[in-house]
């Protein structure tokens, strides 16, 4: 297992690229950072890409200045998707409340978590929901509700994975700590590893980001549940990690399928893996090496579970809380910056954000590998 400080002495081998330059230059075989949108008053959290490079992102309602929840980006701006009446107030179970991920799956079907639950405070009633859109006929076609045993009040549902094989959606709880398991076939729902370690914040991480500690508004480090997952379909794995950790599990996809197992019996199956830096997001290559995000350095690393070893993709002072991570066609790597710890809850009520928030792409030696 690798030590934090020997996880971030990798980290700090990268180049830092000028945070004025809108796509500066990089030596051969480094990886670069291109700026794709910008959105001035938006705050992006989610990005997905499709097998044909339509790429969409999504916009959690957590100020006063949320006007959309989804979108397409065409020329360079934010289009809402699939239309204009989905973005608009209306009734939770057939409008977007607060989305906080997007997810492409196999089958090139874009999936929208929506935990309902604006300003991350109480859950709208009838609101949670996974909602599944056809990307040929950009419609709706199947919406998932989850009711108060799946997102009980305090919860947060936060980042989906789709195994299309299995016809299952994995998502994180952040806000109580759980892994929610879901047959897209009959839309039954089972929460799963409530409470247990493995889906917790650690009670004494402190979280820092670009060297300043993150205290939350009660004076007090935040502790942010299981967020960041990744699918590894060549072994059967479900990575996962609490955003406020340095810790990342994984345990074996049909193993969180078998509902004969008691908790306990699950518990003992879920892997420790190594300590990794914080990560918001995280992404599975085709190769089988883990990308995930360093919310602490503004970072990108990879993890090889054979070398049993972290890696460096990129570092660079533009990566604002780099939150989610997706894959393009074309073997980049699509990075959403949040701004998190700029928000009012983590500094006093006064926004300290930048304009504007961003979608990067990666691309390189090291980010174009795995495709």
């Amino acid at each position: 297992m690798l030590s934090r400080s020997l996880v971030f002495s990798l980290c700090a081998v990268v180049i830092s690229l000028p945070t004025s330059a809108q796509n500066p230059p990089a030596p051969a075989g480094l990886a670069t950072l291109g700026i794709v949108a910008g959105f001035p008053d938006q705050q992006v959290t989610g990005v997905a890409v499709s097998r044909r490079g339509r790429i969409f992102v999504n916009f959690p309602d957590w100020s006063d200045n949320h006007t959309i929840s989804v979108a397409e980006i065409v020329n360079g701006k934010p289009q809402p998707y699939p239309d204009e009446e989905w973005n608009q107030p209306g009734t939770p179970n057939n409008h977007f409340v607060c989305v906080q991920s997007v997810y492409v799956d196999e089958s090139d079907s874009l999936w929208v978590l929506d935990p309902a639950a604006p300003k991350m405070k109480s859950i709208v009633k009838g609101g949670p929901k996974l909602v599944k859109i056809d990307l040929v006929k950009n419609k709706v076609v199947q919406t998932i509700p989850f009711g108060e045993k799946i997102a009980p009040e305090k919860s947060y549902l936060n980042d989906v994975r789709v195994d299309v094989k299995t016809q299952t959606a994995f998502i994180t709880d952040s806000g109580l700590g759980a892994i929610v398991v879901v047959d897209l076939t009959t839309g039954k729902a089972r929460r799963l590893l409530a409470g247990d370690h493995a889906t917790q914040a650690e009670k004494d991480f402190k979280l820092h980001v670009m060297g300043r500690e993150v205290i939350g508004e009660n004076g007090k480090p935040p502790q942010i549940n299981s967020d960041g997952l990744a699918l590894d379909r060549l072994n059967g794995f479900l990575y996962f990690h609490a955003l406020t950790a340095g810790t990342l599990y994984r345990v074996k996809m049909a193993d969180l399928r078998d509902p004969r197992l008691t908790k306990s019996e699950l518990s003992a199956k879920v892997e420790k893996v190594l300590e990794t830096p914080p990560p918001d997001g995280m992404a599975m290559s085709p190769n089988g090496k883990l990308y995930l995000t360093d919310i602490q350095h503004g970072a990108v690393v990879l993890f090889d579970p054979e070398a049993k070893k972290i890696a460096p993709v990129i570092t660079d002072g533009r990566l604002s809380w780099p939150d989610s991570l997706a894959w393009g066609p074309d073997g980049s790597l699509y990075v959403t910056t949040s701004q998190i710890q700029n928000m009012p809850r983590f500094n006093g009520g006064k926004s300290m954000r930048s304009t504007p928030y961003h979608l990067f792409k990666i691309t390189g030696a090291l980010a174009a590998s795995p495709l």
